[in-house]
């Protein structure tokens, strides 16, 4: 059976709309004016695949089956990954925040680091941020590392956690990166059990008030800009509460803080810009607003 073309897919503002709050209210994912072309157009190609005629019949799917209102939530979630996105991310991880680690934990018995990768879609940042650990630290094996990685999407963490690529995938870690923490196969590569085991993976929508324990570093790319503002003040809170005294917090490229309810250190490493919980001192309480540079 063909799909709908373009011309017989009907679908109104209305159902946009209806469908667009369905969302924001079972998953609290808005998706605002600014992304009213992206969202309209995935959800016409929804329909043409699904071959549902118009809104309406979306709506009783998705309505009627949390499998098919998943699936509709993951083809509007879909972002672009790879390993190593963005490289003076991983250096500053490197050169800047795990030195600081290190020092401050030197004496700890046990030794732990603990990271959380907020948004982790198919997996790729946090075998990143394990390949740049096992990479960076002098006797990895005496500290005690979780790699928290989480994502809303079921999919998504299938993929993540069975740790298989395609080559093409792999072409920016250097040949080193692949030998050591991969093993080719007959369609790819594997991640090697070694990095795999330093990975906890877990569905979680980032509203939802779970307990994660105290984190060294959190990374958070291309996340926020899903959720209102309201939202991501609150989610924003827990990041800050959940972070070690001089925990860092690591956003993507298109995202910056220039005010939140706590008082973040923001620090300029290389070509990229991170942020700092304070050591010690008491925290200024100011007026909270997240910034988002246009994407």
């Amino acid at each position: 059976m063909k799909p709908h073309s373009a011309t017989t897919v009907t679908l109104t503002e209305s159902e946009l709309d209806e469908i667009r709050t369905l969302i924001e209210q079972r998953s609290a994912i808005l998706f605002d004016a600014s992304r009213e072309r992206f969202f309209s157009t995935r959800i016409r190609e929804y329909l043409e695949e699904k071959e549902i005629a118009g809104g309406k019949g979306l709506l009783q799917l998705v309505k009627g089956s949390s499998t098919e209102y998943e699936a509709l939530l993951e083809r509007l979630l879909t972002q672009e990954t790879s390993f190593f996105r963005y490289p003076a991310v991983y250096e500053a991880l490197e050169k800047r925040i795990l030195p600081e680690v290190q020092e401050r934990k030197f004496w700890q018995s046990p030794r732990t680091l603990r990271i959380w990768s907020a948004g982790c879609s198919t997996g790729e940042e946090a075998y990143s941020i394990a390949v740049t650990l096992c990479d960076a630290l002098k006797f990895a094996e005496a500290w005690e590392i979780e790699i928290l990685a989480t994502d809303i999407s079921r999919r998504a963490l299938r993929h993540a956690e069975r740790g298989a690529y395609a080559k093409r995938s792999l072409q920016d870690l250097s040949l080193r990166q692949v030998e050591t923490y991969f093993t080719a196969t007959k369609h790819g590569y594997q991640v090697r059990p070694r990095i795999r085991k330093m990975i906890s993976f877990a569905q979680m929508n980032l509203i939802e008030p779970v307990y994660v324990g105290k984190l060294d570093c959190i990374f958070c790319m291309n996340v926020l800009m899903y959720f209102s503002e309201e939202r991501r003040l609150g989610i924003l809170r827990r990041f800050y509460d959940a972070l070690e005294p001089g925990g860092y917090f690591l956003l993507g490229h298109s995202e910056t803080l220039s005010r939140v309810p706590m008082k973040f250190e923001p620090l300029v490493i290389g070509d990229c810009r991170i942020y700092r919980k304070p050591v010690s001192g008491a925290e200024t309480r100011i007026p909270a607003v997240l910034v988002e540079e246009s994407l």
